[in-house]
């Protein structure tokens, strides 16, 4: 089969592998119908996550048809149309019981960083019962691939963390896939202000049909100004940081007001300051993580019904051979005006 290969930092290469096989019994061979391709993989082809290592398949998100079934596989059967969660979960260590299924002790995020992802004609899922979702009969595959990561991961890292609460003002500090599923999740709680700051002026106009109520372009260089404007110089009460580099988590920061939530959701490759110096006194909580999917089944409801719109975060579509192609369009998101881009298996 083919897939796309990570060969070192700023090296990949779409080659022929071989075909993952069962494991363990508690497997499963998902045929790739439908992939993406996630911010958090630019970051390990810059060299952010080394415990990527030469020669895996990347990828983490997808939908597809179940192609074979280890022995002790419950819930699907071949020929199944399921979702794959970014999140591999065993279901019963003690971090599943939690549903803190992120830190599963043989699980969490292991596709496409320790064991061969789904940009790939053929993915093996282990803990399948847990780690898979049957696919609704009508649904639009493409727009359930938002599910496998972006949507959930910024509705509960995002969202939830920074406790969203009607009312509230929220600044979201990156317009890309993640800060538009933070965006998109956050008017669940009716908040009165939504603010979307990027450099990309494509984004934030994108943003105000999603929902946004103000947009700064931090290129201007007075976006903190423009924040405590807009809140009457209080500041915001939850700051969405949806970037992963230290001006980012800066300016939620600066921009933040007393009593408020920083919720950090970008990957960081390097460090960052820590103004503890200026926070303590002001009440702020902090947040970060990875992704649990605990969500997930309530997101795929509300896309079900119409109610989150998760096929307006797709603006490019590609054969999955053409994977090349696809990184250098959502690599160069601002000259290609790309949020999420979807590959399509023959």
């Amino acid at each position: 089969m083919k897939a796309l290969v990570y060969n070192g930092p700023g090296k990949k290469e779409w080659k022929e592998v071989p075909q993952p096989k069962i494991n363990k019994p508690t497997d499963v061979i998902v045929k790739i119908t439908n992939t993406t391709i996630c911010g958090t993989d630019l970051h390990i082809l810059k060299g952010d996550v080394p415990a990527v290592t030469q020669g895996r398949v990347l990828g983490h998100e997808g939908v597809g048809v179940v192609d074979e079934v280890g022995a002790a596989v419950k819930n699907f059967k071949k020929g199944d149309k399921v979702l794959i969660s970014c999140i591999t979960s065993c279901g019963s260590c003690k971090n599943c019981k939690r549903q803190l299924y992120s830190h599963c002790d043989d699980g969490g995020w292991i596709l496409g960083h320790l064991i061969d992802g789904t940009q790939a004609e053929y993915v093996c899922i282990p803990h399948a019962d847990n780690s898979l979702y049957p696919i609704p009969d009508g649904a639009d595959e493409e727009a359930l691939v938002m599910l496998s990561d972006i949507l959930p991961t910024g509705f509960e890292i995002g969202v939830l963390a920074g406790r969203v609460k009607p009312g509230d003002t929220v600044a979201i500090v990156g317009a890309g896939p993640i800060g538009m599923a933070s965006l998109l999740t956050a008017q669940f709680y009716s908040p009165s202000k939504i603010i979307m700051l990027d450099t990309d002026v494509n984004r934030l106009e994108v943003s105000k049909t999603f929902g946004a109520t103000d947009v700064i372009n931090v290129a201007d260089g007075n976006a903190i100004e423009q924040v405590l404007k807009l809140t009457d110089g209080i500041g915001v009460d939850v700051a969405i940081e949806a970037v992963g580099i230290p001006a980012t988590f800066e300016l939620c920061q600066k921009t933040v007001a007393a009593g408020g939530n920083i919720a950090n959701v970008g990957v960081h490759g390097k460090s960052v300051e820590l103004h503890i110096e200026e926070l303590w006194i002001k009440n702020i909580n902090i947040s970060m993580g990875l992704v649990n999917t605990n969500t997930t089944s309530l997101l795929m409801k509300t896309v079900q019904s119409g109610k989150l719109g998760a096929s307006k975060l797709i603006t490019h579509h590609f054969a999955l051979d053409d994977i090349i192609s696809a990184y250098d369009v959502f690599g160069n998101a601002a000259k290609e005006k790309a949020l999420k881009v979807i590959l399509k298996a023959s």
